[in-house]
């Protein structure tokens, strides 16, 4: 906050009523194709939430159920998109976007100690950072040995390069990761996103699936497979509920990807955001409980409701993105590995890190053309994973410490460093003491993107509910985001429940 703004606040303690500008630019324009384009330009901060989302469960998680679900579980993809890439991340963005207030300097005010809220989330993310970047990379260094086994030397062990090609795979994603700004990332992820959603349709439609089951598939809500084929992984025949909980959760990834939304979209000045006095909002709500500053006009609630027609946009075209990628994908599993693994013609022990190279060599087989498409697809989407999660949990991170220890200064630039050389030294020993897949993932997805997004969808209703009620959001967005907070609990449950009955299973077995 500048000086003079200080010293407004110290005098008046109160910024009164703000006048809320009219819109600009494309958004004030007659409806044209030239505006329809214009607003399609402004995708940019779910560009890069859906990037992050495009990881180990759609290249992994989501095709192998394919190979054994079909299209049944289609239904699962398309309800974590709008669950997540929807509700989610339009209501926090949104109340950023109305009251242009961090989420964590509203969140720090939950009852009880003072930022409970804030930290328990940034340490359950950190704790399970490691398992999540494991995920995404060892399946990488997995098909990079792949590519590169003709030029290594034969006197290493295959598991050991894997292992050596995997840390140093997270070293460069590191490394990257801290010479990006917040800008190079969104224009780098936008290419990304282009890139995955021309790559998977073309291989989607070089595969020729069966377009109507697929459509069965994703609006048949509630809908398991009738039987498991012989060739369904033991951990799914054995856990068919935790394994559904942990497709739905890997689906949009994890819980910092939507918090930082809200962060970026005061980056843009969407909204509120870009008011010209936008300090001392901000000072003011940090130190009020009440959203007292803005007009009770109808013109004015008018003209603020229509600054926020960026957000709709990018939130929408970030949801498609996501839904034709992972859709693509499990589809890809369901029309090609599926009747390859039932007729006998592939191996059955189609899982594990070594998916994405075994996914390889069965592109291949149909045809030499789709390899290309795959690996294109394949490198974009976890690069484009591991690139941006470093700038998503500095920013939390430090928006989150700022509000629960405003007295001390955060510095960004070394809150990124410390953290990517957390993430590489425990990626590294999550990474070569050889953890299993199937429970790697399933303990990340409970805590990080089932758990942890339904506190997250609870909070955004609560962050509504602080908007004065001309400017909460109308009844269908509001039942959506209630809905989205039952659903989210419900696979919360489920995968809670799947994992525990699982490990203790394990535990006791081992005995």
């Amino acid at each position: 906050m500048d000086s003079e703004s200080k010293d407004e606040l110290s005098q008046t303690d109160t910024i009164g009523t703000v006048a809320i500008p009219p819109a600009t630019g494309v958004f004030a324009e007659p409806w044209s194709v030239r505006k329809l384009l214009g607003m399609m330009a402004v995708f940019g901060p779910a560009a890069i939430v859906a990037s992050m989302a495009i990881g180990a469960g759609e290249t992994i998680v989501v095709v192998r159920a394919g190979s054994w679900a079909g299209y049944d579980l289609l239904w699962l993809v398309l309800l974590s998109c709008v669950v997540k890439g929807v509700f989610l991340t339009y209501l926090l963005g949104r109340y950023t976007a109305i009251s242009g207030e961090y989420i964590g300097h509203r969140l720090v005010r939950l009852p009880g100690p003072r930022g409970w809220f804030l930290i328990t989330i940034v340490v359950l993310e950190m704790l399970i950072a490691p398992l999540v970047w494991a995920a995404i990379a060892k399946p990488c260094g997995d098909l990079l040995h792949y590519l590169l086994q003709d030029v290594l030397p034969m006197s290493v062990a295959e598991p050991v390069w894997e292992n050596y090609l995997t840390t140093s795979f997270v070293a460069l994603a590191c490394l990257l990761g801290l010479a990006l700004s917040f800008h190079r990332l969104e224009k780098q992820q936008i290419c990304i996103c282009g890139i995955l959603v021309v790559g998977t349709i073309t291989g989607t439609l070089m595969v020729c699936p069966d377009f109507w089951q697929a459509f069965v598939g994703s609006v048949s809500v509630g809908k398991l497979p009738s039987s498991l084929p012989e060739w369904t992984p033991d951990d799914a025949r054995q856990n068919p509920l935790l394994t559904m909980a942990t497709t739905f959760g890997y689906v949009g990834g994890t819980i910092m990807g939507y918090l930082v939304y809200a962060n970026w979209i005061g980056l843009h000045g969407w909204g509120l955001t870009g008011h010209k006095r936008i300090a001392s909002i901000r000072e003011h709500a940090f130190t009020h409980d009440r959203i007292d500053y803005l007009p009770d006009d109808p013109q004015q609630v008018k003209r603020l409701r229509k600054l926020i027609a960026p957000l709709r946009w990018d939130v929408g075209m970030g949801a498609i993105v996501l839904f034709i990628v992972t859709g693509a994908f499990m589809m890809s599993g369901a029309a090609v590995l599926y009747p390859m693994l039932e007729q006998g013609r592939m191996d059955a022990g189609f899982q594990g890190w070594s998916l994405l190279t075994e996914q390889a060599h069965v592109w291949r087989n149909i045809h030499p053309g789709l390899v290309a498409v795959y690996y294109v697809c394949v490198i974009a989407a976890l690069w484009g994973t591991l690139q941006a999660l470093p700038e998503a949990y500095a920013r939390v991170t430090q928006e989150f410490f700022q509000a629960v220890w405003p007295g001390r200064t955060w510095d960004y630039a070394k809150i990124r460093a410390v953290i990517c050389v957390y993430l590489f030294v425990f990626t590294t020993v999550v990474v070569w003491t050889g953890a299993s897949f199937d429970t790697l993932i399933q303990i990340a997805s409970f805590l990080v993107s089932n758990f942890a997004l339904a506190m997250i969808m609870f909070a955004a209703l609560y962050l509504n509910s602080k908007l004065p009620p001309a400017y909460r959001t109308r009844l269908p967005v509001l039942l959506g985001g209630v809905i989205s907070a039952i659903v989210l609990s419900v696979f919360t449950a489920i995968s809670g429940w799947g994992l525990t009955v699982k490990l203790t299973t394990t535990w006791l077995g081992g005995q």
